[in-house]
């Protein structure tokens, strides 16, 4: 599959990628690749196969929900960085 120099630059600006200029060819032609292979993936005599709802055959086992003793606030908080009032500190992220 043809992928451009242009290609490979729009989707590092969708994927907030900086590209050095030495590396845009090979990444073109790595999008390449993995374009044609998945290209590929359309010739597979698949006419036969069923869908697959679920990988496994049979559910995982659960363990029982039981209820049992828990942290205090104390003892959640006890190795925190920062704190206050009773609740963690985090940086901002937006």
């Amino acid at each position: 599959m043809d992928v451009t120099r242009e290609d490979v630059l729009r989707c590092a600006t969708l994927a907030h990628l900086s590209l050095r200029e030495e590396e845009i060819e090979p990444m073109r032609l790595a999008m390449a690749r993995m374009l044609t292979h998945a290209a590929s993936l359309d010739d597979l005599p698949l006419d036969d196969v069923e869908p697959m709802f679920q990988a496994l055959a049979h559910p995982l086992p659960r363990r029982e929900d039981e209820p049992r003793d828990t942290f205090t606030q104390a003892q959640a908080l006890a190795n925190a960085p920062e704190q206050d009032r009773g609740h963690f500190v985090v940086p901002k992220v937006l």
